[in-house]
C-alpha cells in the first residue's frame, strides 16, 4: 500500500504547487505582494513519499527596509521640488518680478528730477509707486497662499498617516490571533502589513522595531511610537504654540493632552518635505519679500521727509508699510504680552529677513536672550538693548506691557517683516505732495527727486545690499536650491528604482517563470497520478491471481 501513499503524497505536493503557482499569477499586479514558493521534502512519516513543508513567503526584511528608507527621502524631495519650484517660477518670470517694476519706480524719479512741476511727471511717479506696491502684495498674498496650503497638506497627510497606523495596530491583532489559532499568520496579512509599512513610509520617515520576530511596532526617529502592538498614537494638527498662524505636528501625552512636536522631529516622506520645505525656504523666500518691501519704505519715506512739496511744506510718507508681528508662547509662566512693536529707523540697517525667538533669562533684572531662527545664532549682547521698558535688536523694538509680569523662561516669536509687505502701499494721492524740491524751495528744484532716485543704488537692504542686488540675491538663492533639490532627487529616485528592482527580483512574479512552473507541476501532478494508476493496475492484478 506504500505505493498507494507515495503517489497520494505526490499528488497533494503537486496541487499545493499548482496552487501557489496560481496564486502568483492571480496576483501579479498587486500592490505589496510577494511571491509564493511551496517547500517540498521527504515525508516524515517513515512510509516514503514526499510532505509539503511550507508554503514561503519570499520576503527579504533587509531589502524591504532599505527600500522604505529611499522611498521616504525620494518622496520628502519630490513634496520638496514641487512647492519650490513654484517660487523659483514666481521670481525667475521677468515680467512678473519685483526688477522691472523697481527699475520703472526709480526712472519715474529721474523723469520727475527733469521737470518737478510737471503733472504728468508727478503722476508717472505715483503710477510705478502704486504699480510696485502692488507686485509687493500679490508676492506676499503668493507665498502666504502657500504657507496656508502647507497647513492645509500637513492635516490631510497626517489623516493619512493616523489611517494607515490605525490598520497596522488591526493587523497585528489579526496576525497573532492568526498565530494562536494556526500557529502561523497567513502570508496575505504579512503581505499587507509590509504594504502598509511601505506606505507609511511614503509619508514620513519612521523606524520600525519587530517585537519577538512577530509583532510590528513603528516609532517616530525620536523614540515616540505610532503603534505598539495593537494600539495606535494619533498624531494631531495644531496651531504652533509660538505662532498661531502655522500648523504643527501634536503628539498625545499619556494624559491625552497633545503637545506641539519640533518640526525638525518630523523628517522623511511627504510629510517631512513639506515641512522641511516651509523651514527652508518658505519661511525665508517671505522675510526676504518682506525686508525689501521694508528697506524700500523706510529709505524713501526718510528722503522724503527732507524735501518740500509743492505746497511749500516738508514731505510726509512716501509709503505705507506693515508693522513687524510678535506672539507670545502658550506656555508661558509670565502674565507680561507685547504691547508695541515698530520699526527702529534709526537701525534699520540691522534689519535681517529672520524670526526671532526672543527668551527671559533672567525675570528680575530683566534680561533678555535673543535667538536668530533662520540660523540657531544668539545675538551678541552688543546687538541687543534694553532700557525704559523697550526692548531693541535687529532694527525692531518692542514693548511689554507690565515688564513685572515677565517670568523666567518666557519666550516670545518676532516676526520684524514676515508679513510687512502684505501692507506695502502709497500714502501720497495728491501729486502736490510729492516733495522732490530740496530744502532751499521752488517749484524748480529737484534735488530731492535726485536724491530719492540716488536711492536706487544705495546699500538700503540690511546695510549691505541695494533693493536689487537683495533681490538678484533672493532669486539666485531660490534658483540654487531648486537645483539642488532636482539633482538630489534624480539620484535618490535612481537608488530607489534599483532597490525596487532587487526586491521584485527577489518578492515579485515573472509571468514567465511561472508559466513555466504551470507546466512543470502540471506534469509533475500527472505522473503522480500515473504512480496511483499503476498502482490499481498491480493490485487488481494481484487480486485476480486469488480468484
Amino acid at each position: 500500500m506504500s505505493i498507494f501513499s507515495t503517489g497520494l503524497s505526490g499528488l497533494n505536493a503537486a496541487q499545493n504547487a499548482l496552487a501557489s503557482t496560481s496564486n502568483n499569477i492571480s496576483n501579479v499586479y498587486t500592490d505589496g505582494y510577494n511571491r509564493e514558493v511551496t517547500v517540498l521534502g521527504e515525508s516524515s512519516t517513515g512510509t516514503g513519499g514526499v510532505q509539503v513543508n511550507d508554503i514561503q513567503r519570499q520576503f527579504n526584511r533587509y531589502i524591504a527596509d532599505q527600500l522604505n528608507d529611499a522611498t521616504s527621502k525620494t518622496s520628502a524631495l519630490e513634496a520638496y521640488g514641487t512647492q519650490v519650484e513654484q517660487i523659483d517660477s514666481l521670481l525667475a518670470d521677468e515680467a512678473a518680478g519685483l526688477s522691472p517694476l523697481m527699475q520703472d519706480f526709480f526712472s519715474s524719479m529721474e523723469d520727475l528730477a527733469s521737470a518737478p512741476s510737471d503733472p504728468a511727471a508727478r503722476q508717472g511717479v505715483l503710477g510705478t509707486a502704486d504699480t510696485l506696491s502692488a507686485q509687493f502684495r500679490s508676492f506676499d498674498g503668493y507665498l502666504q497662499d502657500m504657507q496656508d496650503g502647507i497647513n492645509g497638506q500637513i492635516e490631510d497627510e497626517l489623516t493619512q498617516i493616523n489611517n494607515t497606523t490605525e490598520q497596522l495596530g488591526s493587523i497585528n491583532r489579526e496576525i497573532a490571533l492568526a498565530r494562536a489559532k494556526q500557529g502561523e499568520a497567513p502570508n496575505a496579512l504579512l503581505n499587507q502589513r509590509d504594504q502598509l509599512v511601505h506606505e507609511l513610509s511614503e509619508r514620513m520617515d519612521l523606524r520600525l522595531n519587530i517585537q519577538d520576530g512577530k509583532s510590528y511596532n513603528i516609532s517616530l526617529p525620536n523614540g515616540q511610537p505610532l503603534v505598539m502592538g495593537d494600539r495606535s498614537f494619533k498624531l494631531e494638527a495644531m496651531a504652533s504654540p509660538d505662532d498661531p498662524q502655522r500648523s504643527v505636528i501634536g503628539y498625545p501625552d499619556s494624559s491625552g493632552n497633545v503637545h506641539a512636536l519640533d518640526e525638525d522631529a518630523i523628517t522623511g516622506g511627504t510629510l517631512g518635505g513639506l515641512m522641511s520645505f516651509r523651514t527652508e525656504t518658505l519661511d525665508k523666500a517671505q522675510n526676504q519679500i518682506g525686508q525689501m518691501a521694508v528697506s524700500l519704505a523706510v529709505a524713501v519715506n526718510a528722503q522724503h521727509a527732507e524735501g518740500i512739496d509743492l505746497d511749500g511744506e516738508a514731505g510726509g510718507d512716501f509709503f505705507t508699510i506693515g508693522a513687524p508681528r510678535a506672539f507670545a508662547a502658550d506656555d508661558n509662566a509670565g502674565t507680561a504680552e507685547i504691547a508695541s512693536v515698530a520699526f527702529d529707523a534709526d537701525n534699520i540697517d540691522r534689519l535681517e529677513a529672520t524670526d526671532y525667538t526672543v527668551r527671559v533669562t533672567d525675570a528680575a533684572a530683566p534680561a533678555f536672550e535673543v535667538v536668530r531662527q533662520d540660523t540657531g545664532a544668539v545675538l551678541d549682547a552688543a546687538e541687543v538693548d534694553y532700557a525704559g521698558g523697550e526692548l531693541s535688536f535687529g532694527g525692531v523694538t518692542l514693548s511689554f506691557d507690565d515688564p513685572a509680569g515677565l517670568a523666567d523662561s518666557d519666550s516670545f516669536e518676532v516676526q520684524p517683516v514676515r508679513r510687512a509687505a502684505a501692507n506695502l502701499d502709497t500714502a501720497i494721492s495728491d501729486l502736490d505732495k510729492i516733495a522732490a524740491a530740496g530744502p532751499g524751495g521752488g517749484s524748480g528744484n529737484n534735488e530731492n527727486a535726485l536724491a530719492l532716485q540716488d536711492l536706487q543704488q544705495e546699500s538700503v537692504v540690511g546695510g549691505s545690499a541695494s533693493l536689487s542686488e537683495a533681490y538678484a540675491s533672493m532669486v539666485s538663492d531660490v534658483g540654487n536650491r531648486t537645483n539642488i533639490v532636482q539633482v538630489n532627487l534624480e539620484a535618490q529616485q535612481g537608488l530607489s528604482e534599483q532597490l525596487e528592482a532587487v526586491q521584485q527580483s527577489e518578492s515579485g512574479v515573472n509571468l514567465d517563470e511561472e508559466a513555466a512552473n504551470l507546466i512543470r507541476y502540471q506534469q509533475y501532478y500527472q505522473a503522480n497520478a500515473k504512480v496511483i494508476d499503476t498502482a490499481t493496475t498491480v493490485l487488481d492484478t494481484v487480486l485476480g491471481l486469488r480468484g
